[in-house]
């Protein structure tokens, strides 16, 4: 299979890109395109392991360049779409970018898709175009409810995707996963972002009442999924991909303090965000009985691996800048 990636330097895009070129994929892998902008959270050291695999192309640039994109597409037999603006508070300050990225992005691509008759267009999206769920957990049938400007546009880049199968036959897949973690995600994320300022001695913010709860899935389980959605996945179908393992922001801040081997007193309260969903939770019956798709990671080991790979690897993450004015998305 000859894949173009978009984002593919990002935390979740990079580690698609290196287990389908680490033969961790269930079908051949020919070649893979890697488009990404590198903006911030794009980082060419997150291909470092795979840099000298002859399959792999990089090529630098935004998936709103028309011109680019049309030259790319034909060939490939699959685009996985990974390019997103998602951090949560940068919309919340300033919704533009993630428009034009995200659905503006996202529209160009399919049209791309469309006039090179590529056959699977791979769309991932998010667990929060549904919004809040008190209790229970949200299907692939129930409508979208966005609550922020990133959730928004990213519920209006799942509608146009969906679309495009409806109205010209484009066989379009579409995932929504829960929280991811792993290695490779950048410290604005609040796993990354608590471990490292952990790490260094510092203090952690912790939203309102700390009580906000959210699904963790493993980074590796979820590119597992997306494989198990390209070879096997059908077209016009969307597919929830959840880790089964809910915390409360509160439970959550605990385990890494744990972790990191520091005390309570490293917390410091910061008020809620606007608009802050209490709890995501998707469910993910339907990838489990028709592609035979679940998680292997627990939590606890996925964790503390995360955690270790994070004290082991300061050479990746110390010349990274982390924005100071913006809370964890």
């Amino acid at each position: 299979m000859r894949i173009l990636v978009t984002g593919g330097a990002g935390f979740i895009g990079s580690c698609f890109v290196r287990m389908a070129l680490g033969g961790q994929a269930p079908f051949p892998v020919s070649s893979v395109t890697v488009l990404d902008a590198l903006t911030y959270a794009g980082n060419r050291a997150n291909l470092a392991p795979v840099a000298g695999d002859g399959r792999l192309e990089f090529v630098h640039g935004d998936i709103r360049d028309a011109a680019r994109v049309a030259t790319l597409l034909p060939g490939h037999d699959a685009v996985v779409h990974f390019a997103a603006e998602s951090h949560v508070d940068r919309s919340i300050a300033g919704a533009g970018e993630f428009v034009g990225t995200n659905v503006v992005g996202t529209q160009t691509l399919l049209d791309a898709a469309l006039r090179a008759r590529t056959p699977v267009f791979l769309h991932v999206s998010t667990d929060e175009v549904y919004g809040s769920v008190a209790e229970g957990s949200w299907t692939e049938e129930e409508p979208l409810r966005p609550t922020s400007p990133y959730s928004a546009s990213k519920a209006g880049s799942d509608l146009l995707a969906l679309a495009y199968h409806s109205t010209h036959g484009l066989d379009v897949r579409v995932s929504r996963c829960s929280n991811n973690y792993g290695p490779y995600q950048f410290p604005e994320k609040v796993i990354p972002l608590f471990t490292t300022s952990l790490l260094d001695g510092g203090t952690v913010p912790l939203y309102g009442d700390g009580l906000n709860v959210r699904d963790w899935l493993h980074v590796e389980d979820h590119c597992r999924a997306l494989f198990a959605i390209l070879r096997d996945g059908r077209a016009g179908r969307v597919y929830n991909v959840g880790g089964g393992q809910e915390l409360s922001n509160r439970q959550l801040t605990r385990r890494l303090l744990d972790a990191c081997g520091a005390e309570w007193s490293s917390v410091r309260a910061v008020p809620d965000r606007k608009g802050h969903d209490l709890r995501y939770s998707v469910d993910s019956g339907r990838i489990r009985a028709e592609l035979g798709w679940a998680p292997r990671h627990r939590f606890e080991d996925g964790l503390d691996a995360t955690v270790a790979w994070y004290r082991e690897n300061r050479s990746w993450w110390e010349p990274l800048t982390r924005p100071q004015s913006l809370a964890p998305g």
